[in-house]
């Protein structure tokens, strides 16, 4: 997908054209104390052009890529805090300890985004979920029981399934059409500097996507 342009200026020389009056022409970039004859251009991320039925298709995209963009900050600090949290844990060595420190986190996290998080809508608490999937490789089931235990991960995908919501939901851009759209989404982003990219657990590449998703149509 990525492609390194590389432009070589090919000076006319006598030993191509029998004339003295043509001569190597050197420039002096920016920053640079030697000319030279050669230069590369930036990289270049170039996407498959993404196709639309009609109106309905553009609008249903563009709603996507809002609501994409509102929570993924959310993912991208969730997978930022369970490193953290790994290593904190890590170096605690009573299991007591341990249960307490997370159940302190668990309340820290609570205070702090609770009321963030219930403004998302249903679509956007869906998305966030597929999110931590992608950036951490665990179910937001998961994470919950193996972080505090099995019992408080069903009580909250319970409460979550009210809200049309479970927690063991994957991502899966090959199995489900909108998380195809939704990696397109991240990646253009990624590409334009409108979000940061992060390391992440599940990786894609958006070419075999296209692809794929063209040929299913």
């Amino acid at each position: 997908m990525k492609y390194y342009l590389f432009l070589l200026l090919f000076l006319l020389s006598n030993n191509l054209f029998c004339q003295d009056n043509f001569q190597e022409l050197d420039f002096l970039f920016p920053g640079d104390s030697i000319p030279s004859n050669t230069f590369m251009l930036d990289e270049v991320t170039v996407y498959q052009p993404l196709t639309f039925e009609n109106d309905d298709e553009i609008k249903r995209y563009v709603i996507l890529r809002y609501r994409v963009k509102k929570v993924y900050s959310y993912a991208k600090l969730a997978s930022e805090r369970m490193n953290r949290i790994d290593s904190r844990v890590d170096s605690i060595n009573s299991k007591r300890q341990k249960r307490l420190y997370l159940k302190k986190l668990e309340k820290f996290v609570y205070d702090e985004f609770s009321d963030e998080l219930r403004k998302l809508s249903r679509s956007q608490g869906r998305i966030l979920v597929k999110l931590l999937n992608r950036q951490t490789g665990l179910t937001a089931h998961r994470i919950v029981s193996d972080y505090r235990n099995k019992f408080r991960a069903l009580l909250y995908n319970t409460a979550a399934s009210f809200y049309s919501i479970s927690l063991k939901d994957k991502y899966e851009p090959f199995e489900d059409y909108e998380d195809y759209l939704i990696e397109d989404i991240l990646q253009r982003s990624f590409s334009d500097g409108s979000l940061e990219k992060q390391d992440y657990a599940l990786d894609f590449d958006l070419d075999e996507l296209y692809v794929f998703w063209r040929d299913k149509k």
